[in-house]
C-alpha cells in the first residue's frame, strides 16, 4: 500500500466515525425528546447533553475493557489473534503449512508453538 492510499483510507474511516457518531447522537436525542418528556415528565435535552449522556453511560455500563477483557484478565487483541493463528498453524498438515508460508511470507512468530496456559489452582 502506498502512503497516499493509507492517508485517504484513514480520512475515510475518520469521516465515517464522525458521521455515525453524529447520526447516533441525533437519533438518541430525538428518541429521548419524543419519549422522556411525555412519559416521565423529564427534561428536553440538547445534542451536547445527549453526547454527554452517551459517554457517561459507556463509562458506567461499558467500562474501559477491550473486547477480550471479559473474564478478569484484559488481554490484548493482538495477543489473542496471535495465539489463534499459532493454534491454527499447529493443526495444519505439512503441505498446508508450506502453502501458507509461501502465501503469507515467513513470519517467525507464526511458526513457534503456542504456549500452553496452566490452570490456576
Amino acid at each position: 500500500m502506498n502512503k497516499k492510499f493509507r492517508i485517504f483510507k484513514a480520512i475515510k474511516i475518520a469521516a465515517a466515525v464522525i458521521f455515525f457518531g453524529f447520526l447516533f447522537g441525533f437519533l438518541t436525542m430525538h428518541l429521548w425528546n419524543m419519549l422522556v418528556p411525555e412519559l416521565f415528565h423529564g427534561p428536553v435535552i440538547s445534542f451536547c447533553q445527549t453526547i454527554g449522556l452517551l459517554v457517561l453511560s459507556k463509562i458506567l455500563f461499558g467500562g474501559f475493557r477491550g473486547r477480550f477483557g471479559r473474564g478478569g484478565h484484559c488481554g490484548s487483541r493482538r495477543e489473542h489473534w496471535k495465539q489463534r493463528m499459532q493454534e491454527r498453524i499447529a493443526n495444519m498438515t505439512p503441505e498446508e503449512k508450506e502453502k501458507f508460508k509461501n502465501r503469507c511470507g515467513n513470519k517467525s512468530w507464526m511458526w513457534e508453538e503456542p504456549q500452553k496456559k496452566e490452570p490456576a489452582n
